[in-house]
């Protein structure tokens, strides 16, 4: 059974174009083709860049972030609640009014004392500012080290400045050992993302990410074993383009560096709705959507490669919407709005304002009752409506 998927996984019509098999890719002492069995190598790489990242979190980042001022926000604690805490693990972490009635019946407990329970334990859950900050540093230097790398390899290579040549002899194209290393660096990094994925900072843009990471991970890796690697290394330098910009801005932010923050945010947005709006359509998916079918027939893997890069497109389109609102804001405020993708903190400033409120009305309940008309005269004071009028629940001489 085994033996027969694998035969049928590893047709040639599925991976090369017509007329090629995989006899053709035969290798020699001279030359090297990408073999599908040298992706394994990037699962224990990613590991090891787990374990490197958790080392320079704790031993580098965390203290650094001591010393540039990041300071963690004091949370108040939701109190113990076992009933509260069962429904919030097993069902619910954002109830429902009605569903907030009936537990405050359940528990006992003012409908107000229950809302800020799941507020304030849904907090706990949340990221802390040097986690982010310590996340952030980590991901600035992969993507600076990753594009440098990305350009030292490719810049003496012809399919980079021409990218019709990413065609030529295709798919018989040797392996060069510095494109091979570059690769498995930037393969085994997303598959280090996808394990760390249920500890790291979640944001709104979850679900978007995980789509990510996956056509990512399917996009490497099928290009490699199709030897479309040429058309690969180009996608990787131009995504790492714009993220080498991305999170040292996190890290300004966090610092609550505001101009240099701010500067950094206009180049990034730049160089991304650049890099990811202009350039991969109009060269990248161009060159292999349409240029490709000039050197052979459409084949199985033509349409999946496709399928990912656009897949990869609506994700850019997406982020870029998100990036031209936060530029719009910035044009109009004059300073650059949160990140609308972070999960923000909830407060219990909404509550402290209730109470407010309620104190407030109570209060205006309680003076016009005790200052009535009756009351008054008893104690031989003016009739109220005569002598003041009430502002917030003062009494002021007119």
């Amino acid at each position: 059974m085994a033996h027969a998927l694998n035969e049928w996984l590893w047709q040639h019509e599925f991976w090369l174009p017509p007329g090629i098999t995989w006899e053709d890719m035969q290798e020699s002492e001279d030359v090297h083709y990408p073999q599908p069995r040298d992706l394994l190598l990037s699962i224990p790489f990613a590991l090891t860049l787990v374990v490197i990242r958790c080392a320079f979190e704790r031993a580098i980042a965390l203290p650094l972030s001591s010393k540039l001022g990041v300071r963690d926000k004091q949370r108040p604690k939701a109190q113990p609640n076992p009933m509260l805490e069962t429904f919030y693990s097993t069902r619910c972490k954002n109830p429902k009014e009605k569903e907030l009635v009936s537990l405050a019946k359940q528990c006992d407990l003012p409908l107000r004392k229950v809302e800020s329970w799941f507020r304030r334990r849904r907090n706990t859950d949340r990221a802390s500012l040097s986690k982010k900050f310590c996340e952030a540093c980590w991901r600035s230097i992969f993507y600076i080290i990753s594009f440098f790398t990305g350009l030292a390899v490719l810049y003496d290579k012809p399919w980079l400045w021409d990218h019709r040549e990413c065609w030529t002899g295709y798919p018989q194209q040797p392996l060069e050992p510095s494109v091979f290393w570059y690769y498995m660096l930037e393969l085994s990094f997303y598959w280090s993302l996808v394990f760390t994925l249920p500890f790291d900072v979640k944001r709104k843009d979850f679900k978007e990410q995980i789509v990510h990471h996956a056509a990512t991970i399917f996009l490497i890796s099928f290009s490699y074993c199709a030897n479309y690697i040429r058309i690969g290394t180009l996608v990787l330098v131009i995504h790492d383009a714009s993220d080498c910009f991305l999170e040292p801005t996190k890290i300004f932010n966090y610092m609550k560096w505001k101009k240099t923050c701010d500067s950094l945010f206009m180049i990034f947005s730049a160089v991304f709705l650049i890099s990811r709006l202009v350039i991969f359509p109009y060269t990248l998916l161009y060159n292999t959507y349409y240029y490709s079918m000039e050197i052979f027939q459409p084949f199985s893997g033509y349409y999946f490669v496709n399928t990912l890069l656009i897949i990869l497109q609506l994700l850019h389109i997406f982020w870029s919407c998100l990036i031209i609102h936060m530029v719009y804001k910035f044009i109009l405020k004059g300073t650059m709005e949160k990140d609308m993708r972070s999960d923000t903190e909830e407060s219990d400033k909404d509550e402290e304002r209730e109470n407010v409120r309620e104190k407030e009305k109570n209060g205006i309940t309680y003076f016009s009752n005790v200052t009535s008309n009756n009351y008054i005269q008893r104690n031989g004071s003016e009739p109220l409506n005569n002598r003041t009028h009430l502002t917030n629940g003062y009494v002021k001489e007119r």
